[in-house]
């Protein structure tokens, strides 16, 4: 079996495994909700700032390396129009629609894209779903709380008195933001021609399957089934949305734009990607409906592991 079949098995390992021990542990009541929030906040700040330092650090720099974050924001921005334009106006509740358009505009590229580039391209393609994980992150607090914020105002026809540009500034400039030191330091060892040690790699790789567990088991915590069927059939045109539409588009400007077949490919599992947890966080932190975000979020990821991943591990290796 060579390296890359070898790195299929992480698909079980490192995504599906962790979800199922994370719903458990929820179900049996042995981890509470606040233990949930620091692990996530230990991935964030501590786990994932170092594995961006160390793969920017070996990332070969070219002018296909420019058009990432230009493809980061567009992975946002057009499935957040097409969902807003065509579904979301439809929906009579205003949190229905705040919640309908962040789980359009946020996909999980950071950390399940990363694991399925990583599994395919090792350190390059996890580079690259990092970069664009980062303009999901600057994107999340210029764009879409403010979203939903408005979608929040609209329902309730008063404006809080809360000062939310300071909540904007604390969470953009925050020990959250930690993995833009990390991108930011690799790329200068980089560009100076520092060698990384060998033995880095190695820890690279640990920390890749430690990240991932940390990631996905939270997400297994916070699925609730019931709420999931409820929300079903609302969900289909989200599921259309990730699967068919956004990938058809992208495709096509993939192939127009980019020359490099690792970037190419990379980009294309990225435009696969499911909803992402941050669309669940994002209604639940403006009081939109929750449970439409969770539903999306379950349903495609439910799609993407078995079937979408599968499928495009043996049509892009």
């Amino acid at each position: 079996m060579d390296a890359m079949n070898l790195r299929l098995i992480f698909v079980l390992t490192d995504l599906i495994a962790p979800l199922a021990v994370g719903y458990y542990l929820h179900q049996r009541h042995l981890v509470s909700g606040e233990s949930i929030n620091k692990l996530i906040r230990f991935n964030i700040v501590c786990i994932y700032t170092i594995l961006a330092l160390l793969s920017f650090w070996v990332l070969p720099i070219s002018w296909n390396l420019l058009i990432v974050p230009l493809f980061g924001f567009l992975l946002i921005l057009v499935p957040g129009a097409i969902g807003s334009l065509l579904f979301a106006r439809h929906y009579a509740s205003w949190l229905d629609r705040g919640a309908y358009v962040a789980s359009a505009m946020l996909s999980n590229i950071g950390t399940l894209g990363g694991i399925c580039a990583f599994i395919l391209y090792a350190e390059q393609g996890f580079a690259y779903t990092q970069i664009i994980g980062t303009c999901q992150n600057i994107m999340l607090v210029l764009v879409i709380f403010p979203m939903a914020q408005y979608c929040y105002i609209k329902h309730t026809h008063a404006i809080r008195k809360t000062n939310r540009f300071k909540s904007f500034c604390e969470m953009f400039f925050s020990l959250n933001q930690m993995s833009l030191l990390g991108i930011a330091v690799g790329l200068l060892f980089n560009a100076f021609g520092i060698a990384r040690p060998a033995v880095l790699g190695t820890v690279f790789q640990g920390l890749v399957h430690i990240a991932a567990w940390i990631a996905m088991l939270p997400v297994g915590f916070l699925i609730d089934f019931g709420q999931v069927r409820r929300y079903e059939r609302q969900v289909r045109s989200l599921t259309a949305l990730r699967f068919v539409i956004t990938p058809a588009i992208f495709g096509v400007l993939i192939y127009l734009f980019v020359s490099d077949p690792v970037v190419q490919s990379t980009l294309l599992i990225c435009a696969f990607c499911p909803t992402a947890i941050n669309a669940v966080l994002t209604a639940r932190l403006y009081h939109l409906t929750t449970d439409l975000s969770v539903a999306s979020f379950v349903i495609t990821t439910a799609a993407f592991l078995p079937v979408i991943f599968p499928a495009l591990f043996f049509l892009l290796r």
